[in-house]
């Protein structure tokens, strides 16, 4: 628990963490002197989403506590948080959360840390920055031709130091392919849409309801379960990428080529390859395989579709072609993860 100045967070024997393969896994790195209420509001949102009832218990969701040399660190506010387990990259998380606060500490950070965070980035692994943090991604060179959300009273400096990068600062969080930056805040929305696409609908409003967040409109509800995969529509500058994206999405059945993608925007296949590894990082064959297996995800837990119908309205070519990207991508075959999916909810719906 988080006791009160200068407590240490231990875990309870009421909440021991149970075995099992989590939902969502999230590695928080704190830096000294980090800002406490958006990493407060992000983990009491997984702490929610966690457990069937409200035992705290690290069912569904599962977190570490990590800090630069071992110790407990110190938040602004002079709160302690131990670490859970040490800084290194061979963890598998599905994301890091690089906390940052007061200035002197993310202005030089040490080069250890830096290592560390192009090693995740380098295996696709989303990094998160929360308030200052995102001085510290400039620092290892991840918001080269990026947005970043940044808070208006470091705007400045920041434009300064990392000129290559666009700030932004009416934005509570922008995620730019796998570099998510939070300037402050309670960072709830963020946690409430990761658990979304994670952990689904039900446990999402779990948290936001006994946190007492403001439920959105119905309209910006259904925006979010459209849109929970990628958090925030990405408008790419590169219209060439950007009319490929939009063609990807509006045939994510169909069984084009690359080739007739190429063709429907006026270029050529290499050099559509060309600049979709420039503005996305990946190649256009495997951003639209990811398209794909997301819509799949939507379609397995939200229809009672055949697995063999997923797969022709995702556009594979049969069931077994299907089944081994899934497993290949998400570690299970769609219908274990169906099954799974089904039944925490069923879980989460009792309570």
């Amino acid at each position: 628990m988080l006791n009160s100045h200068h407590a240490v967070e231990t875990v309870s024997p009421g909440a021991p963490l149970l075995p099992g393969k989590p939902e969502l896994k999230v590695g928080f790195i704190l830096m000294n002197h980090f800002t406490l209420i958006p990493v407060a509001g992000f983990v009491d949102s997984l702490r929610f989403a966690a457990d069937v009832s409200f035992s705290s218990r690290q069912i569904y969701c599962q977190w570490d506590w990590m800090t630069l040399d071992g110790e407990p660190a110190t938040a602004s506010c002079e709160m302690r948080i131990a670490p859970t387990r040490a800084l290194n990259d061979d963890e598998s998380y599905d994301y890091i959360v690089l906390a940052g606060g007061l200035l002197e500490e993310t202005r030089d950070p040490p080069e250890r840390l830096l290592n560390v965070l192009r090693s995740y980035h380098a295996r696709g692994v989303p990094i998160i920055a929360m308030c200052s943090a995102s001085f510290v991604l400039g620092k290892a060179g991840l918001l080269r031709k990026r947005r970043c959300a940044v808070h208006f009273t470091i705007a400045d400096e920041f434009r300064e130091r990392f000129p290559e990068s666009q700030a932004v600062i009416d934005k509570s969080y922008i995620d730019d392919h796998g570099i998510i930056t939070c300037p402050g805040g309670t960072a709830i929305d963020l946690a409430a849409n990761l658990i979304r696409k994670h952990c689904g609908e039900i446990r999402a409003h779990k948290g936001l309801e006994y946190l007492l967040v403001e439920e959105r409109t119905a309209g910006k509800k259904e925006d979010d379960r459209l849109h929970a995969d990628s958090m925030e529509e990405h408008i790419y500058k590169n219209s060439t990428v950007q009319q490929a994206v939009n063609f990807m999405k509006e045939n994510l059945g169909m069984h084009f080529t690359l080739k007739d993608v190429a063709e429907h925007i006026g270029t050529h296949p290499r050099q559509l390859n060309r600049v979709f590894l420039a503005n996305t990082n990946a190649t256009p064959a495997s951003y639209w395989r990811q398209l794909r297996m997301q819509h799949a995800r939507n379609l397995l837990v939200n229809t009672s579709q055949r697995v063999t119908t997923v797969a022709i309205n995702c556009g594979f070519s049969d069931a077994s072609h299907f089944i081994l990207w899934f497993r290949k991508q998400y570690g299970e075959t769609p219908n274990d993860y169906r099954k799974r999916r089904r039944e925490i909810e069923r879980l989460v719906s009792r309570h």
